[in-house]
């Protein structure tokens, strides 16, 4: 009797074709990515409430480690409109830390 294989349908919602053993299949990139969506989601947040300085270094600094975080995650399970959305994310945040930096420096 041959093994059941998983339907076409089915194939893209796992991690290379296979079968989650669980409700929740979580690595060590998943976890990556997670802290590096809580840097993005936490300053945004402190951003929003006042408690950040969006004018100073440290706010996009932050913003390209968890956009290189989420990167990571997406390195080891990819998905092309996550990976995109990330690399603007680093490249605006790189130039906002350029930015910033280059003023304080005044």
């Amino acid at each position: 009797m041959q093994a059941p294989s998983i339907p076409a349908s089915c194939a893209s919602c796992n991690r290379n074709g296979r079968g989650y053993s669980s409700a929740m299949d979580i690595g060590f990139p998943d976890i990556v990515g997670f802290v590096g969506v809580g840097f993005i989601v936490s300053t945004y947040f402190l951003s929003q409430v006042g408690r950040m300085d969006v004018t100073r270094p440290l706010y996009p600094g932050i913003n390209a480690l968890g956009a290189l975080l989420i990167l990571y995650s997406l390195y080891h399970s990819f998905n092309p409109a996550s990976f995109v959305i990330e690399m603007f994310w680093l490249v605006i945040s790189t130039l906002g830390f350029i930015r910033a930096s280059m003023r304080r420096n005044r």
